[in-house]
Parts: C-alpha cells; structure tokens; sequence
C-alpha cells in the first residue's frame, strides 16, 4: 500500500513546500540540507517490466502475472537502482467489470460505414485487465511575461505588436506518467475522473493491477513547467492580449509556488480478437461511456467508396469534354 509522501521542512531562502526526495527547491533552485541521521530511506521498488511498450507494473509473487495487462507482452522481474514514486491518492472503480465488457460490446456495435458488418458477434474478448495508470496533479502560482501580435490597435496593418505581465493560478492539472498509455488516451480519459472521491488506499476489483511512475520528480517537474506555458498561452488569448486574432504568442514563466499530488487513476484494458487479428481497447474506470480503442476497418466497403469516388471523377472529367465526344 502507498502512503503520501512526507513533507520537510520549507525551503531556507523562499519558504516554499519542500518533499522528502527533493535535491533542490523547486521554486529558487536552493540546494535542500542533508537527510536527518536515522532518517528512513525508501527501499528500491521490485516491478513487472512489459519487454515490449516498457510499462511497468507493481511486483507481488501473489499476482502471478507474466503478461502485461497494456499489451499482453511477456514481463520480466527488474529492481530499480532508484526509489520509485508511489500514489499518494487513489480513485476508486465505480465501473463494474461486466459493465466494461458491456462498453466494449457497445464500442463495437456503433461501428460505422467503414466496420466490417457483425463485427459485435464476431469479435471475441481475450482479456479484461483492471489496472490504475499513475499521474501527477499539479497546483501552480505561475508569473508570465509575454509578448504577442494581434489585431488590436493594427491601423492599417494586419498586425500590431503587444507585451505584458501577468499572474495566473492553476489546479488540478494532470500530467501523465504511463508508459502503457498513450498520451493521447491519458488526456482524454482524465477529464471524467471524479476528484471527490479520492482514497487513501486502492478499491477495485479483484486482480487489478497499479502501473508504477515512470517520470522522475525533476522529470514531472519539467512536463509542470511545459503543460504551465501551453495553459499560460491558452490564457492570454482569452482576454488578456488585446484583440481577437493572434500570432507569434511567446512566453516566459517563473513558478511562484508548486505543489504535486500523485494519482492512481482507475481504467479497463480489453484486448478481443477479430478473424486472427488482435485488438486493443480502454474502458474509463468512473466513466463507462468513455471508450477509447482500436477497431478492424472493411477493406471491402473502403474499395467500394475508393471505387465510386473514381467513377464520379470519371463521369465529371467525360461530361465536361476531357475524353472528347
């Protein structure tokens, strides 16, 4: 089980929040006193590493799991030469495993033009997995500088240059730590998770898995600082830079607090296979209507469409005298 992890004491020359594993302030960049003589030191954690994407999942001799739950690649046994972040909030499952088996079945009959007909009643499901993918949550006070053109006070030019500082506020902003997921699939499983209902410890079903932290503290801290500039630029384009059209948006950001929470956020891994081919989907572990996945394309209907495109431009070129008459 994880347990948060414990804060020291404040930084000597900002007075800012300091955590145990931090090398330096991540506000002024002061290098952090010595641990205490007798302090306790986090052991190096034992994961299940997937030889194939390189997720890495906790390591219980009970779990018996030689296979990874993202892509059901064979694991091997590492220790890691580092402590290894661990969750300090867990968000329960409130999707029941029948329930994402029902998400996946509606996933595939929704189809479309393109997905092969009957695909729902002859796909197979091979496996579900239960597992929590790790995130950082990051609180920032953030000061900007920046400049920007925009249309306002343009005169007779298009564009009209503008700078500033500003000071803005963020919370709760998830940065991905999965090697399991991809990116895209973190972000858009992470604004339907329910913050209230954040745990001390693990809850779901039997056999579910937690996906270990790949990203350092200096590593989550440089994705802080990126996801700080792409939100501080979003931003100012909604109010603060004169005008209604922008170009050449550039900004410089100073942090002048932070804070991280670790997450372990709850999702269904299906894997199902469809005439010999295997395929992936991600039922939300809160949210069954999230669906994200891969599905098996017609090749039959996309040669139908490709061939009656070729028509159409045919019949067009021949009425309008390409060919002769």
């Amino acid at each position: 089980m994880s347990t948060a992890v414990p804060m020291v004491a404040p930084c000597r020359r900002c007075a800012s929040a300091l955590e145990a594993e931090d090398l330096r302030c991540p506000i002024c960049g002061l290098t952090t006193p010595p641990p205490e003589h007798g302090a306790v030191e986090r052991e190096a954690a034992r994961v299940v590493r997937c030889e194939n994407c390189g997720a890495a999942m906790e390591y219980s001799a009970e779990a018996k799991a030689p296979r990874c739950d993202y892509c059901g690649s064979t694991t091997r046994v590492e220790t890691t030469a580092d402590p290894v972040e661990q969750a300090e909030v867990w968000l329960p499952f409130t999707v029941e495993p029948s329930a994402a088996r029902g998400a996946l079945m509606g996933f595939l009959g929704k189809g479309g033009f393109f997905r092969p007909k009957g695909l729902a009643e002859e796909a197979a499901v091979e496996s579900l997995r239960p597992l929590w993918w790790p995130a950082w949550s990051f609180q920032a006070g953030v000061d900007v500088s920046w400049t920007a053109d925009s249309d306002a006070g343009s005169g007779r030019s298009d564009w009209a240059p503008h700078a500033g500082r500003t000071r803005f506020d963020f919370e709760n902003i998830p940065v991905p730590a999965s090697r399991g997921l991809k990116v895209k699939e973190c972000e858009a499983l992470a604004p339907h998770y329910q913050r209230g209902t954040a745990e001390g410890e693990p809850r779901g079903p039997e056999g579910a898995h937690v996906e270990r932290f790949e990203a350092t503290r200096s590593g989550a801290r440089r994705a802080v600082l990126e996801a700080v500039e792409r939100l501080s630029r979003e931003r100012l384009q909604q109010g603060v830079i004169p005008g209604r059209r922008f170009r050449n948006v550039h900004v410089a950001v100073a942090l002048s607090s932070l804070h991280t929470t670790r997450l372990a956020l709850p999702a269904y891994v299906l894997a199902y296979r469809y005439k010999g081919k295997a395929y992936r989907v991600v039922v939300h572990g809160q949210d069954a209507g999230v669906v994200l996945g891969e599905a098996p394309i017609s090749g039959w209907r996309v040669a139908a469409v490709v061939a009656g495109a070729l028509f159409l431009v045919l019949m067009v070129l021949w009425l309008s005298g390409v060919f002769g008459r």
